[in-house]
């Protein structure tokens, strides 16, 4: 398995959840705003923490289960997870806080 496929199935996940709690309650200007900025940052934050553990050889990837873009040493795969948590973490936030009065 590809790390592109396995990025694919928790996208998709993450989406699924993100769309359903979309359909319960639309977020204001301000969740939005919030939820990029936060997603900015984890993909900042990711970049350099990977590349920084790669560099290092905490951590290797095997080049042939890779599509071969890269954001300093990061594949590209590896920004998936960012991705599915600026996603997923709103989504349930959204699903499983209190009803507001």
């Amino acid at each position: 398995m590809s790390y592109l496929l396995l990025d694919a199935v928790f996208l998709t996940a993450a989406a699924a959840v993100a769309v359903f709690a979309l359909r319960q309650r639309r977020p204001g200007r301000t969740g939005v705003a919030a939820v990029g900025i936060a997603l900015a940052a984890l993909l900042v934050l990711t970049a350099v923490f990977d590349t920084v553990m790669i560099a290092v050889g905490l951590v290797a990837y095997d080049p042939a289960l890779l599509i071969g873009f890269r954001v300093g040493l990061a594949p590209l795969e590896d920004f998936a997870y960012p991705v599915a948590a600026a996603l997923l973490l709103p989504a349930l936030w959204t699903l499983l806080g209190r009803e507001h009065e």
